[in-house]
């Protein structure tokens, strides 16, 4: 019978493939994106500011911004240690999709992954998102941290035990959208190749990529259902008849592109505490934008809670005086 032996959750954002002194540049793509209020309405990038904590400014300072940065790098680097260490079979990768593989035309809530590989694609040979060619060098750089260098390379996927997940979460009324390949010349997305990339250093564990659609309405999984997946999961996995040894990955998040420490500190302490009801019930109009990939973790939380949290370490990563940024988070499950 298989078991997951080991969890991990981890941000993806590009502020942790830029440097510390990198991070004050974001303000000339904050300026343009649209917001939110940290209780879900709308803002721009001056609202923000109005109403952003007099003392923001210290926050900014860069020995703040180097001993964050500095903390992150080592958290992800003990992350990438304990999933080495863990001599694991498999490590299913719950992360979401920016419109880099699915639109509008058919966006999936939850969709499995059954390819016998999956492509990582260089940069420079994706197809551009609607504001690539315009985003500075610098942002060129930090984006193509999660691509190739050279050439594309075709990771493995653990397509048998990605079959077993299809088949038993439909027997557990999950109506899961599969795909076993993905569209010609594309590769992976941010979420997943941050994995990859980062997490495991270019190691070729097989991976089974869940895909939530975390950011886009109308068909975004509540949070009770993203944590009732997880456990449908593992218990996927604990019918599953080979030995192996799986682990279970959260890419994304915490808090963004607006830093909410009130509600990361709520989503760890419900972590830490295996607090099932308050994850299933995380107010849904703050699960919006970058936020949203909290559903990630909350399905991740499902699938490990019967491990207990090893250590979690977090960072309000402020990168501009309105307060935005992302809260980096990394945690392991033992």
């Amino acid at each position: 019978m298989a078991s997951i032996v080991f969890g991990a959750g981890t941000s993806h954002t590009p502020m942790l493939n830029a440097a510390a002194e990198e991070w004050p540049l974001f303000e000339e793509l904050d300026r343009h994106r649209p917001h939110l209020h940290k209780d879900g309405r709308r803002a721009t990038y001056d609202e923000l500011l109005a109403v952003a904590p007099p003392g923001l400014p210290a926050e900014l300072a860069a020995d703040k911004l180097a001993g964050r940065h500095a903390g992150a790098m080592l958290a992800l680097g003990r992350l990438h240690e304990g999933l080495i260490g863990a001599a694991l079979d498999a490590v299913v990768v719950i992360g979401d999709d920016h419109k880099e593989i699915y639109h509008d035309d058919n966006m999936p809530s939850i969709l499995v992954y059954r390819g016998e590989t999956i492509a990582n694609v260089p940069n420079r040979t994706r197809t551009p998102g609607p504001d690539g060619p315009r985003r500075p060098d610098w942002m060129k750089r930090a984006s193509a941290r999660y691509y190739e260098v050279s050439e594309t390379r075709h990771y493995p996927v653990h397509a048998k035990l990605a079959n077993h997940l299809i088949a038993a979460l439909i027997d557990r009324d999950f109506d899961v959208a599969s795909a076993n390949a993905l569209p010609e010349g594309e590769g992976e997305g941010h979420a997943f190749g941050f994995v990859h990339r980062r997490l495991m250093n270019g190691v070729a564990i097989p991976v089974v990529p869940v895909v939530l659609n975390t950011y886009y309405p109308p068909n975004q999984p509540s949070p009770r259902r993203c944590y009732r997946l997880g456990q449908a999961i593992r218990e996927a996995i604990e019918g599953y008849a080979e030995s192996l040894r799986i682990g279970v990955v959260a890419s994304g998040g915490l808090s963004h592109f607006t830093v909410d420490e009130a509600l990361d500190g709520g989503l760890i302490r419900a972590l830490r505490e295996k607090d099932a009801q308050a994850l299933q019930t995380l107010p849904r109009e703050q699960l919006n934008a970058g936020n949203s990939e909290i559903r990630n973790w909350i399905c991740a939380a499902g699938a490990l809670e019967h491990l207990d949290l090893s250590w979690v370490d977090y960072f309000p990563g402020y990168r501009t005086p309105a307060g935005t940024g992302t809260g980096l988070c990394f945690a392991s499950w033992a």
